[in-house]
């Protein structure tokens, strides 16, 4: 992932009902749901909704699938992984063991406590 596509997703992330409606469709799964049931579900009106789900899906974090009648949105989860990987791609300094398949540890060790 390139910074401005971080920029642009981490963009689409930083506000409150585009976080709540992606984070959703994270626990929804790749079966995705009804942009209704959504509404529903957040308690968005349907034109807030259309809004924020053409700015996640602008910034390639969410998917659009038309079946019969429905629209059915679903995260996308190759970017979200590739947004992550982007964010931990220097944690620790990029030592072994660390990094996105691992939890950054940023706890400094005893050693680093004592010279500091």
């Amino acid at each position: 992932m390139q910074s401005k596509q971080a920029i642009g997703a981490l963009g689409a992330l930083a506000n409150e009902h585009r976080l709540a409606l992606f984070r959703l469709l994270v626990r929804v799964g790749e079966e995705g749901m009804a942009a209704g049931a959504i509404a529903a579900e957040l308690g968005i009106p349907n034109s807030s909704l259309s809004f924020h789900l053409a700015h996640l899906n602008q910034a390639g974090l969410v998917r659009q699938e038309r079946r019969g009648r429905s629209l059915i949105y679903s995260a996308d989860y190759a970017a979200m992984n590739a947004l992550v990987g982007y964010l931990m791609e220097n944690c620790c300094a990029g030592a072994d063991g660390c990094g996105p398949e691992a939890a950054c540890d940023t706890q400094p060790s005893s050693q680093e406590r004592k010279q500091a």
